[in-house]
């Protein structure tokens, strides 16, 4: 079997540069590897997972894909975050019949900067017609307890993936799952926007297309225009999504819900779709994977593991 083509790697990297926007809010992770050379961003990669490790090179084909962008935004009902660093990296197995699976590493597929609030609590509940909610928007004028962050987190596995998608504009690429955690002393640790249960749905489209090359290079990251591996590279897209609809915020504070209400009423949520948006500046995008996949079966998934280790520094 030869090699993907290049128009179906263009595609499964643009359709996963979208995957970059769900890490806006993203988390932090544990230190990670330096690898060498062409290998560098890919530091995530779940080279070693099942699914990638069995891909044999003819009915599956492993690769690695990472993400990232310095800057973007999202808007929730009447709130909108600036946010900021954002990285992905997520394994593929391509199929033989077209279709496609995603693999998430260990830790999660996003992470990013943490976000902070315009406004922080004061902004976010504040004025309120509920009067415990007015007292303690008394008390935090000028406290340090004002501050509220926001991270965003998967709630389940991707979906409707679509690898044309990727490489054409204004078309749904993927759909992802996510919710939104608020965090702040007085909001408590269970305050969330979506929930596993009723999540906001983001399905990312190109707004434009990205600039494109290919490096050639040997396992261990070493550039070598007659190297076993390829990276694509496809830097400067943008990418948004303005059709999810965004449910109304749960579990924050301890009385009762009264704070969700707060919550709900000033930032406008639940909000329907059309209302609210996201948007992911200048992603920097690059697919790595064996250049012949089909000469090394049933091992695809072997060998690419053994290239990854074999490039950690």
């Amino acid at each position: 079997m030869p090699p993907f083509s290049t128009r179906t790697r263009l595609a499964t990297v643009s359709a996963l540069t979208a995957l970059g926007a769900f890490a806006s809010l993203g988390t932090a992770t544990a230190a990670e590897p330096a690898l060498n050379g062409e290998w560098a961003p890919f530091t995530r990669c779940p080279v070693d997972a099942p699914a990638m490790l069995a891909a044999d090179g003819l009915a599956q084909t492993p690769q690695c894909v990472v993400s990232s962008s310095a800057s973007g935004s999202i808007k929730l009902g009447n709130t909108t975050v600036v946010t900021g660093r954002t990285n992905l990296q997520i394994g593929i197995v391509q199929n033989a019949d077209g279709t496609s699976s995603v693999v998430a590493p260990p830790g999660g597929a996003l992470i990013a900067e943490p976000a902070t609030v315009p406004g922080g609590l004061l902004g976010l509940m504040c004025p309120s017609d509920i009067p415990v909610i007015t007292g303690l928007c008394e008390s935090l004028e000028n406290s340090s307890l004002n501050k509220i962050t926001a991270t965003m987190e998967s709630v389940g596995a991707p979906y409707d993936f679509n690898q044309t998608a990727g490489i054409l504009t204004d078309m749904p690429i993927v759909a992802l799952p996510v919710r939104i955690h608020l965090e702040n002393p007085l909001l408590g640790s269970k305050c969330y926007i979506g929930t596993a249960a009723n999540p906001i749905v983001l399905r990312p489209e190109n707004r434009d297309f990205p600039a494109f090359d290919m490096t050639f290079f040997q396992g261990d990251g070493t550039s070598d225009p007659a190297g076993e591996m390829s990276r694509i590279n496809l830097t400067g897209s943008t990418q948004n999504d303005s059709t999810f609809a965004v449910p109304g915020a749960t579990g924050c504070g301890l009385n009762v819900g009264l704070i969700n209400l707060a919550v709900n009423a000033k930032t406008g949520l639940p909000s329907a779709s059309g209302n609210n948006s996201l948007t992911l500046n200048n992603t920097q995008t690059h697919l790595t994977g064996l250049n012949a996949p089909g000469t090394v079966t049933p091992r695809a998934g072997a060998v690419l593991a053994e290239n990854w280790h074999s490039a950690v520094e």
